[in-house]
């Protein structure tokens, strides 16, 4: 019998690719999974979400999914599955935070926490500022900033409500619970 772990992810969007709108292009790299050697994950409903930072760019299509990966994929292997699902739709990695045809985080994988607890709490409570000059040179899991993000969490409810964060000891429901209700508000479905 073949293990599986299950890798959480967040998908989104705000520029057209190849004459697809965002939302028709999140729904196509879904299915482009198992062109590099990846199931075709479960995924949330689509939310409409005001660009983040506030002005940046056109509104984004956010959703979350659940994929079953092999316990032998690596998650740098998987990471970098994910990356060459979003060169397939244009992704180009030039400005963080920026516009962009696709992007695939990397959430969690299980309750695996990496490199290290320390090294994810350093990152998770960087302050705002910071996080817009410095960015990791390792994956780091969880992502640290998901509990902060009503287009990351608002999905991940929908599919996942029950997901504890391995640090925080919290559910996708409880860290949903502890953002402000404007953040949460401003997710409209699709």
């Amino acid at each position: 019998m073949i293990q599986t772990k299950v890798a959480v992810l967040a998908l989104g969007a705000n520029l057209p690719f190849d004459g697809m709108s965002p939302d028709q292009t999140l729904r196509a790299a879904v299915n482009s999974f198992p062109k590099v050697n990846l199931g075709v994950p479960h995924l949330s409903p689509l939310y409409s979400t005001p660009c983040f930072p506030a002005g940046a760019g056109p509104d984004y299509v956010n959703g979350a999914a659940l994929l079953q990966v092999e316990s032998d994929v690596s998650p740098k292997v998987l990471l970098s599955r994910l990356h060459q699902i979003e060169s397939m739709f244009g992704r180009k990695r030039d400005t963080r935070w920026g516009m962009r045809t696709l992007d695939i985080d990397l959430l969690a994988i299980d309750d695996l926490i990496l490199p290290d607890a320390q090294t994810q709490t350093y990152w998770r409570k960087l302050e705002p500022a910071l996080q817009l000059r410095k960015a990791p040179d390792e994956l780091i899991l969880p992502h640290p900033r998901l509990q902060d993000r009503a287009f990351v969490l608002v999905p991940l409810a929908d599919i996942a409500p029950d997901w504890r964060h391995p640090i925080l000891h919290l559910t996708v429901t409880q860290m949903l619970g502890h953002l402000p209700a404007a953040d949460v508000a401003e997710m409209r479905p699709l």
